[in-house]
């Protein structure tokens, strides 16, 4: 039961906070939108579409965060995203707020 209600709030997460979410999974390494769909169906089990991902990054990179640049590998040609300093500044104001959250619920218990 724990397993299901788990799974229902990393899906809730995932789609609620799916700017986020990309943005950590290529601030440790730059990658491309195929990659960022299949690393996240690898480590949470939800599977983003084309539809949903292309967009995002394309409006993260108009807003400031994330940069990108085209890659060659074979006959492929590939747009890798990295993230910026604007991108690292938001992934760090969620984790405030979430500590602030974290602690207010402590000291309210």
């Amino acid at each position: 039961m724990a397993d299901t209600f788990r799974k229902q709030l990393v899906q809730r997460f995932c789609k609620s906070l799916l700017d986020i979410h990309i943005l950590r999974l290529i601030q440790k390494e730059p990658m491309w939108g195929y990659e960022i769909i299949k690393q996240t169906e690898q480590l949470l089990g939800v599977k983003l579409t084309h539809g949903a991902v292309y967009p995002l990054l394309n409006s993260l990179e108009t807003r400031g965060y994330l940069r990108s640049r085209k890659e060659v590998k074979g006959r492929r040609a590939r747009k890798t995203y990295e993230v910026t300093s604007r991108g690292i500044q938001l992934i760090e104001a969620y984790y405030n707020y979430l500590r602030e959250q974290l602690l207010k619920q402590d000291i309210e218990a």
